[in-house]
């Protein structure tokens, strides 16, 4: 029996109906990488400090072949892949089917003295095919290899460790001592959604329900069953329901405006929430959680369902620093920023979220890290968290099914419906809808939006007319939607900042430490240290902790082989990982939908190594008997019994590595949470995409209201930040609609 769930949410085996478009060799060439992936192994090759129960064993069996696993890699890898990532890899299974294919691409391993003497791929002994794997890992010019590698071995291993069968259960999870979260939701939960009153789920409407559902909830509708356009009116229409988008919602509708707030993912509850990793990513984060910049380089995770990514994010809640306020305000010469009305935002934001200053019980992570900075006598500071002092969840990144968690979906799109605010979800918008202006210095008013109802049954164009338009889908997401729109102004889509993030682990043994928990329980983030230079008090990077279910914590690690990495693996529950993340003063482009490409300055890679070493020198500190990078090396060092010159070195040797693409024998995978600046505010259209207001300067009545306006990094988790920049923008505008200094609709 199945979790109790959305049925989006709830998983599940599937057996046939692939359409990867992958030949049966090609699928036999992929069969044989995902066997010397996760091999069957015997339990003689259990390391001595793992137990040997029949779980493990049976684990050390389990082969990554076993149908319909290779099936399941490449139904993903076509889904969500990058399009020239999809061809290497055809490219390369292709080859691989054929002997002489096989020569080319695996040299003398695959030969033997006995006919027919050269071995396709899936004919050559594992042992081997496991050392054409490690070579293609390490190459410097045939980078195609390196990337077949890297994104099978990515895909494989977190299928292999997230499928789920219809009980809601993986092969590997006992073995590994993952467990996912089972406790009893909140008895109120259960009955509540909280958004009912003005939600419409276009999944369950068909074309002229949803005609009658939107005139049921008071909007002006007409319906064109010709053009199959329906056309509504508004005040304000809002494209995305995240940290932006929602506060933007309850302001204006509670100022008595008539809002329809557009969000293309789904509606769920706390009652809906599974915890199951899998479902959760492929549901509630763009690309399933596995958005990637053109190169590879960087891992890029954000929300997209209703609440965008507060309802999945961390809850870590820190209002903006007041040394970037001051470079804001004084620096980029934005006076909002140095002004009371952001700080009383700031108060206005922490109290309508639930802010909290303190955790009653830290989890397995962070009891590491505020232990090692002590140890260590380094400062270590609490994390203000959107969820009450005993909250005591570890798969909030899978939507908190305790329903305690503050995201815009249980604050700020209520207060919104509760004044009449509609949502759409399954509605995506197209393009702005961009008119002559009659004002000489801006080009254009935006009177609205199109958008596109993409419904398993239906679709339907909707034409949504407004006094004013917010782009509030983020900072990967609004610079496509304007550009795509016609408007032209450099800064959109430039400046984008992303954060990035290094990880370090360390093991610690259950029987060796006195860390209560494991990986994946408690608060994910409750506590932060952050590394300052020797010279001045400036900080350099911030060291927090990490939530990496089974499935995307395997697609990281290193692989070295498959006997280690099932090793590793039975280890998880107590490797604690944390992170180095830099407030990056290089920058990136995103000016069409999922294409993103980005540069680290040299700043940023000195300040991420000096991160990443203070990280390790803390797990170190904590008491780790094993501690490393995730750099594709497997770059480590056993900390029991060593030497302190030999620590040093081994810390001496951490560098800042490239990336997939890079030509060096040795890489590693970024990592990104938060994305800002790709619409940045500034003093003038030549210093930004908007103004202080969050106004385009090429198009009246168009504003935007999200992470893309701030005008740098901001160094620390952004939620406050954006939310409070909205609540500003959204209180100017709400302001000019009473004083009706916009056009009358209709």
């Amino acid at each position: 029996m199945g979790r109790d769930c959305h049925p989006l949410l709830s998983g599940g085996r599937r057996e046939a109906g692939f359409s990867h478009g992958f030949s049966a060799d090609q699928i036999q060439s992929l069969a044989a990488m995902c066997e010397t992936l996760v091999p069957p192994l015997s339990p003689d090759s259990i390391c001595d400090e793992s137990p040997r129960n029949e779980a493990v064993c049976s684990f050390f069996r389990a082969s990554g072949s076993q149908h319909p696993i290779p099936d399941e890699v490449a139904e993903l890898l076509v889904k969500r892949g990058k399009h020239r990532a999809v061809f290497v890899v055809s490219l390369v299974l292709k080859i691989l089917s054929y002997r002489l294919g096989t020569l080319l691409l695996c040299g003398f391993l695959c030969l033997d003295w006995r006919w027919p003497f050269i071995h396709k791929f899936q004919e050559m002994p594992l042992e081997r095919r496991e050392l054409v794997l490690n070579r293609w890992s390490r190459k410097k010019k045939l980078i195609p290899l390196k990337v077949a590698f890297a994104i099978v071995k990515s895909f494989c291993l977190f299928i292999f460790f997230s499928r789920t069968d219809e009980n809601s259960k993986n092969q590997s999870w006992e073995a590994i001592g993952y467990e996912v979260d089972t406790r009893e939701k909140p008895v109120k939960s259960k009955k509540e959604r909280p958004l009912e009153k003005g939600i419409i789920e276009t999944t369950y409407e068909s074309s002229s329900s949803l005609v009658q559902s939107l005139a049921g909830k008071g909007l002006k509708v007409t319906d064109c069953s010709e053009t199959n356009i329906c056309n509504i009116k508004c005040d304000a229409v809002i494209i995305g329901s995240g940290c932006g988008g929602g506060v933007a919602a309850a302001v204006l509708a509670q100022s008595g405006q008539k809002v329809v707030l557009l969000e293309k993912g789904d509606y769920f509850t706390p009652q809906d929430y599974s915890s199951l990793e899998a479902p959760s990513l492929n549901q509630m984060y763009d690309s399933g959680g596995l958005l990637s910049t053109v190169d590879g380089k960087f891992m890029i995770l954000a929300g997209s369902t209703v609440g965008g990514g507060s309802a999945v994010n961390w809850s870590a809640s820190i209002k903006t620093p007041s040394s970037v306020l001051h470079e804001w305000s004084v620096d980029h010469k934005i006076p909002l920023f140095g002004n009371p009305e952001y700080l009383t935002a700031m108060d206005a934001v922490c109290k309508r979220i639930g802010v909290t200053e303190n955790c009653t019980e830290e989890g397995f992570q962070n009891q590491i890290l505020r232990k090692g900075c002590l140890n260590l006598g380094l400062r270590v500071e609490s994390v203000p968290r959107n969820s009450p002092e005993s909250h005591y969840c570890g798969s909030c990144c899978y939507g908190c099914r305790m329903g305690e968690k503050r995201g815009t979906d249980s604050t700020w799109l209520v207060d919104a419906v509760e004044h009449g605010a509609v949502i759409l979800t399954g509605c995506k918008a197209d393009k702005l809808v961009l008119e002559t202006s009659d004002d000489e210095k801006v080009g254009h008013r935006c009177s609205g939006v199109v958008a596109t109802v993409f419904s398993r049954d239906f679709s339907k164009k909707l034409r949504i007319e407004a006094k004013v338009t917010i782009s509030a889908c983020g900072s990967l997401l609004t610079p496509p939607l304007l550009i795509s729109s016609g408007l032209k102004n450099p800064n959109i889509g430039a400046n984008l900042h992303l954060h990035p993030v290094l990880l370090a682990w360390g093991y610690f043994p259950e029987n060796s430490t006195d860390y209560r928990g494991r990986v994946h329980e408690g608060p994910i983030i409750s506590s932060i240290h952050k590394v300052v230079s020797e010279d001045s008090s400036e900080v350099q990077a911030i060291i927090e902790t990490t939530a990496v279910g089974p499935g995307s914590f395997a697609s990281l690690f290193p692989w070295v082989s498959g006997a280690e990495m099932k090793n590793r693996m039975v280890k998880y529950p107590r490797t604690a990982t944390l992170f180095a993340l830099v407030r990056d003063q290089g920058s990136g482009v995103v000016k069409e939908e999922g294409v993103i490409s980005y540069r680290l300055s040299q700043l940023d890679k000195e300040k991420l190594k000096l991160g990443l070493r203070q990280a390790l020198r803390i797990l170190i500190a904590a008491g780790a008997v094993e501690v490393g990078t995730y750099r594709s090396d497997g770059q480590r060092i056993k900390c029991r019994g060593a030497k302190q010159e030999d620590i040093e070195e081994f810390l001496d040797s951490i560098t800042v590595p490239g990336g997939l693409g890079s030509s060096q024998e040795h890489w590693t995978v970024y990592g990104c949470a938060h994305q800002m600046g790709s619409c940045r505010m500034g003093v003038s259209e030549e210093a930004g995409a908007v103004d202080e207001n969050g106004e385009s300067w090429e198009a009246k009545d168009l504003f935007v209201c999200d992470g893309s306006v701030l005008p740098s990094a901001v160094g620390v988790n952004p939620m406050v930040t954006i939310q409070s920049t909205a609540y500003c923008i959204s209180k100017r505008i709400a302001e000019s609609l009473r004083k009706e200094k916009f056009p009358t609709v209709g």
